[in-house]
């Protein structure tokens, strides 16, 4: 076997409960496929405790969070306003309601990820 043809099954030697005698081999042989091999069940141990890890937003972060992005698309529209650029006036205030949806997104599926951490624990 060339290295091409294991680099595609290396992958699934680690991932899975099934044996390739002719790829266990070629790696048992090959410096550059042993590394290859070590990439990706470091990659996969990563990945693993990965999914241990929930990230609690601090009390009061989203309220802070919407509080500034409003107060930012108050001056940029103001800005905007007085300079005569009146379009860019929706512009801000659209850009402030992604932001705020994006932040409030954030928000829920941390929380929905830490309650099913919870029932799954």
């Amino acid at each position: 076997m060339r290295c091409d043809d294991v680099a595609a099954l290396l992958p699934e030697l680690v991932d899975s409960d099934t044996r390739h005698l002719a790829v266990e081999r070629h790696v048992d042989r090959c410096l550059k496929c042993q590394a290859e091999l070590a990439r990706y069940r470091k990659l996969l141990r990563t990945m693993q405790q990965l999914r241990l890890h929930t990230l609690e937003p601090a009390p009061g972060f989203l309220a802070q969070t919407l509080t500034a992005l409003a107060a930012d698309g108050e001056r940029r529209a103001a800005r905007s306003v007085l300079a005569g650029r009146r379009l860019a006036y929706a512009g801000a205030i659209g850009g402030t309601a992604v932001a705020a949806t994006a932040a409030t997104a954030a928000v829920l599926i941390a929380r929905s990820r830490r309650r099913a951490l919870k029932l799954a624990g």
